[in-house]
């Protein structure tokens, strides 16, 4: 089911929400995002994470266990404390990038960040369907780290996890990944006639989030949320019945799922 989902370039779509999404845990931004010295290396950090799922979703297991080493190696280094108070969180909390409350968080915007756009970008998702993902993202998680007991084994335990994720008190933007996750994710240094495309998927992006998540963003009103929701899942319509079945797959699918 990875295979089938991420074999879809329109599944970029997704990592713009699950960046952040990421970003909305204060210790997991502290990880992700303070060590960058300089704007470009996060999308660097990006084009290794996509590397990395492509690896694992359809090269041998030997490169997975390769790149999954390496991954490990990399999240062990990363380390330190916020120096301000977010949320629940007072200033001189420790973070590590191999923490796995902080690891299943990422991991889980990966898996519902590629749930939701493959679900109106492609096809409905059953609950069978994300059953399977899942299962295929718990061992995602295990590559990265996380033993079985630090993850939902089921469905229903993992919507028990968004809703406590969610509704709970671990999130926070703060000040300062609201400014530094925004500038990422929405003004990337592109070409200006790149520009267009760059606004409609951020309107796609910002429309994608969870209402909370949305709102401590501060994203504008205008449109309401209501009517945003509604263009994108007409849009989403659109493409996923009268535009991709008429695209032939060496443009539709990305490389290594063709080469499989």
């Amino acid at each position: 089911m990875l295979r089938r989902v991420n074999r879809e370039r329109v599944l970029a779509l997704a990592g713009p929400r699950a960046l952040l999404m990421q970003a909305a845990h204060p210790l997991a931004v502290a990880g992700l995002l303070a060590h960058s010295d300089a704007l470009e290396e996060p999308y660097e950090r990006l084009a290794r994470t996509a590397r990395v799922l492509s690896t694992i979703g359809y090269g041998s297991k030997a490169d997975a266990d390769r790149v999954a080493a390496r991954v490990r190696a990399m999240h062990r280094r990363v380390r330190g404390a916020i120096k301000e108070p977010v949320g629940r969180y007072p200033a001189g909390t420790r973070y590590r990038a191999d923490d796995p409350e902080l690891l299943l968080w990422v991991l889980f915007t990966l898996v519902d960040s590629a749930t939701v756009v493959y679900d109106k970008y492609v096809r409905g998702v059953s609950s069978a369907d994300r059953a399977a993902l899942w299962k295929d993202y718990r061992v995602v998680g295990r590559l990265f780290g996380l033993r079985d007991e630090d993850m939902p084994a089921t469905l229903q335990e993992l919507d028990d996890y968004r809703r406590e994720m969610l509704e709970g008190d671990r999130l926070h933007v703060s000040d300062w990944a609201r400014r530094r996750a925004r500038k990422i994710v929405l003004e990337p240094p592109i070409p200006w006639r790149a520009r267009p495309v760059l606004e409609t998927v951020n309107f796609i992006t910002i429309g994608l989030l969870p209402d909370r998540i949305r709102a401590e963003y501060g994203f504008l009103p205008v449109p309401p949320p209501f009517v945003r929701k509604a263009l994108v899942a007409g849009g989403a319509a659109y493409v996923r019945r009268a535009v991709l079945p008429l695209v032939p797959e060496r443009l539709r699918l990305v490389p290594a799922a063709r080469a499989g």
